[in-house]
């Protein structure tokens, strides 16, 4: 199997980012974008500057509004918000493409993670996943950078594998699907929650103490649903909730802080350009935890604040007042 021409399905940071991943050596890449002005900004001036300012694109990079492009190609990369990848799969012109999901969340009115949606969607189509500690600005400037890979298909990842990678892009491959869904859905929550941290200015102390929680909460909940705790170990779990947790370059951290600080989550949300995941993901995370009798505190506390069921110091004073048990339980 080899995979040669790539199309990108979304034209914000990160899609923007893995097309220019994609184009290193002038090879050509199709980047499918729903604004007018991402298109033609990427065609005439080789930039995105609504979503990646300052960053010269590949030429080799040909942005598009029309699916009917889309059937050019060998392999989409899927970078669309989580919660839009439901109605953008269901226009595709191409039964059976194979399709790499690089968005991380679960769907809201399925509960759904991000594959299962896929593949419901496009039954016909193989289905991996991209995941792992990727802000876009560095990934599309060329600093190292290491992501998991995970697909059932082991011809199908090595294919994709030696497309995509790079020297300072590296691919490590997983047949653990689930596992490299559920980092990525739940760091984002978690990413939140630090943020909040931060913007309380509670310390460092506090922060390292809520990543080691959080991810505790993270292995709970992706092994009732069949991941692998040494993939949540690796870069799509652990990975990348360190760096989410730790810079205002997450838009969740970023969300989080701003909440910390004392801006209402509801307006902070309806401001914002880019989409925090974690503000999706949090609700339906936290009632499926509740459905499975899976305990995740530190969820249900960022579910709340995001509803405007509590406040934030009254969500750190239920989180910190919980009765102790022994660090493995």
């Amino acid at each position: 199997m080899r995979i040669e021409k790539l199309a990108v399905i979304g034209g914000g940071a990160w899609g923007t980012a893995l097309a220019q991943v994609a184009a290193t050596g002038d090879r050509e890449v199709l980047l499918w974008a729903l604004e007018d002005d991402v298109v033609n900004a990427v065609n005439k001036i080789h930039q995105n500057p609504i979503y990646l300012k300052d960053i010269p694109l590949s030429k080799s990079i040909r942005a598009t509004q029309r699916f009917s492009d889309l059937r050019e190609v060998d392999a989409w990369l899927v970078v669309t918000p989580a919660q839009h990848m439901r109605a953008v799969l269901s226009r595709s012109p191409c039964p059976g493409m194979p399709l790499v999901l690089c968005s991380k969340g679960i769907e809201e009115k399925s509960g759904q993670l991000l594959h299962h949606v896929a593949k419901e969607v496009c039954p016909e189509s193989p289905v991996a996943v991209l995941s792992g500690p990727t802000f876009a600005h560095e990934v599309a400037k060329g600093l190292p950078t290491a992501v998991t890979l995970a697909c059932e298909d082991a011809a199908l990842a090595e294919a994709l594998r030696e497309r995509i990678a790079l020297p300072t892009f590296r691919a490590y491959l997983s047949d653990d699907v689930a596992g490299a869904e559920v980092g990525g859905a739940i760091k984002n929550v978690l990413a939140i929650a630090c943020g909040i941290v931060e913007g309380k200015a509670l310390g460092q102390n506090a922060r390292a103490a809520l990543i080691a929680r959080g991810f505790a909460e993270m292995l709970r909940f992706g092994e009732a649903l069949g991941a692998r705790a040494e993939t949540l170990a690796g870069l799509s779990g652990l990975g990348d909730l360190v760096l989410t947790c730790s810079s205002t370059a997450s838009r969740n951290f970023s969300l989080g802080k701003a909440i910390g600080e004392g801006r209402p989550a509801s307006e902070l949300m309806a401001d914002r350009k880019t989409v925090a995941e974690g503000a999706h993901t949090a609700p339906v995370l936290d009632a499926l935890a509740r459905e499975k009798n899976i305990e995740m505190p530190i969820v249900a506390a960022v579910a709340s604040l995001l509803r405007g069921d509590v406040s934030v110091d009254d969500a750190l004073e239920s989180l910190m007042s919980r009765p102790p048990k022994p660090e493995v339980a």
